[in-house]
């Protein structure tokens, strides 16, 4: 690892140290740190979890990630739509499942957890467990997260636990025949579909944008049109040369050192009082960098080879106008910020691009979203009347497209083809079709489903009947799969019911 020491080193290795004594000392210290009532962020069956207690569970979320323990994370985080909620969703029910496992006595033995080690994906090898893999991992990956071997077999007992706790709740689930083959329906059953697609390309021609209404437009939002802030910065490059771009392994890490050793001076010297960036890289013999005006979704040629060089230029102030060192692939830059240009309120003229492009995209957006809401209105009353679909169709003036027949759990027809007769691929907007149809029944037409180039309708035909060949062949891989999901299902409900008797309280950050 190429090492960057921040300013002030010599504070922070007195730090550094100091932190590494606590840190040893909390590892090998097993009291219960929400006794201590400090710094507490939320209650359990009526006790404290303090901060430190709840973030290292947190951070057991990233370890079961590292562990490959998709299993335990699945059902410890559902329903998380953030990384937030996962991370909260996983400490919480981490509690929940240790305090019910204890409870109910389906904790895992020693031998027992030893063999659910041996099966996790980074220690596994050719010939099965690899100690050699074991051991770098717990050399290399447990210490920066802050935890020891004993961390990665709590985890294997709770992955235990779990699937114990499943198989005692689903011990009572079955599956019957009609709802395998219900199962089987609706992910292999072929659908008959028809889309109408309403692209907006085709569309834009209709939508004409006149002067006097970018005015208008310009008049009630010119308190939101202003020009970007731009920036302008000198910079240090402390880079590879060519031939050193080449090099790999120790060799390449040998002249990164070399490079940050003397950003690291370079940048230490800057923080002194009075220092001068300009007589600095004179001093270390560095070539003199200077940007123009730029904005920050737009860098400087000089600086856009690498986005994080722009987005730290936009983090410096005039009271703190020099950066740390900022390592690239090749090498590492030190930023000053010489001058800020804020941003200002924008002339008619200088707004009249970007109205009218805002103008045309809400105008063809509202458009293709009222011509498609019509559509869709006529169409049901067509097909509610008994008029075949086709009919309908055409009476608006529109036409449909009528998709090979497809299923959930398949692709589209991907035939080989020939030079004449190309191979069909996959219909780019299918994704939308497929979660549109998720929600819809045989004989329906969809509400209108808005897409990156305009949108489309679908109107859900029918579905074919199963080949009863096909379903008596996959009969009991899709009872066994309908079954799990059924047993997932009770395991959540009752987790959700074990949460509220557990009385949590969500942390307050």
């Amino acid at each position: 690892m190429i090492t960057v020491m921040r300013k002030h080193h010599k504070v922070l290795m007195i730090l550094i140290t100091a932190l590494v004594c606590i840190s040893f000392s909390w590892y090998w210290n097993r009291t219960d740190f929400s006794e201590m009532g400090r710094d507490q962020v939320g209650k359990i069956y009526d006790r404290n979890v303090s901060r430190v207690e709840f973030q290292r569970n947190a951070r057991l979320l990233r370890l079961s990630g590292e562990l490959g323990m998709t299993t335990l994370i699945q059902g410890l985080t559902a329903g998380a739509r953030t990384d937030t909620e996962a991370f909260e969703n996983f400490t919480w029910n981490l509690l929940v499942l240790r305090h019910e496992a204890n409870r109910l006595g389906v904790r895992a033995t020693a031998p027992e957890i030893a063999e659910v080690v041996k099966t996790l994906p980074p220690f596994r090898g050719e010939n099965g467990f690899d100690v050699n893999k074991y051991t770098n991992f717990a050399d290399h990956e447990l210490a920066p997260m802050g935890f020891s071997e004993s961390e990665i077999e709590e985890l294997a007992a709770d992955q235990l636990s779990m699937e114990r706790l499943k198989q005692l709740l689903g011990a009572g689930v079955q599956v019957s025949d009609a709802e395998t083959e219900s199962d089987y329906e609706q992910a292999y059953g072929k659908m008959n579909v028809s889309v109408i697609r309403f692209r907006a390309d085709e569309l834009a021609k209709e939508v004409k944008i006149s002067d006097d209404d970018v005015a208008k437009y310009y008049e009630t939002h010119k308190a939101q049109l202003k020009s970007e802030e731009k920036r302008k910065i000198k910079f240090a490059a402390f880079a590879l040369t060519q031939d050193q771009k080449k090099l790999e392994g120790k060799e390449r890490i040998d002249a990164l050192q070399k490079l940050a050793d003397k950003a690291n001076d370079f940048s230490q010297a800057l923080s002194e009082k009075g220092a001068d960036f300009d007589a600095l890289t004179t001093k270390f013999q560095l070539p003199p960098h200077e940007t123009g005006e730029f904005a920050e979704a737009v860098p400087d040629p000089q600086i856009k080879t690498d986005p994080q060089l722009a987005r730290t230029a936009f983090q410096l102030t005039k009271e703190n106008p020099n950066s740390d060192p900022i390592q690239t692939p090749d090498g590492f830059y030190v930023l000053h910020l010489t001058d800020v240009i804020p941003a200002r309120p924008l002339t008619l003229e200088e707004a009249r691009p970007k109205v009218a492009e805002r103008l045309q995209r809400e105008w063809l957006e509202e458009m293709v979203s009222t011509k498609a809401g019509d559509a869709v209105r006529q169409i049901r009353e067509a097909l509610k009347s008994g008029r075949p679909v086709e009919a309908a169709v055409q009476e608006n003036g529109l036409k449909a497209e009528k998709l090979p027949p497809f299923s959930f759990a398949e692709e589209t027809s991907l035939t080989p083809g020939t030079k004449e007769n190309p191979p069909q691929t996959e219909a780019p907007d299918l994704p939308h079709v497929k979660e549109t149809l998720s929600e819809m029944s045989p004989g329906e037409v969809s509400n209108f489903v808005q897409t990156s180039d305009g949108g489309l309708i679908v109107i859900f035909e029918q579905r074919e009947p199963i080949d009863p060949t096909k379903f008596a062949q996959t009969k009991s891989l899709i009872a066994s799969r309908y079954l799990r999901n059924k047993r997932e299902i009770v395991f959540h409900e009752w987790l959700r019911t074990r949460r509220r008797a557990a009385s949590i309280e969500a942390p307050r950050a």
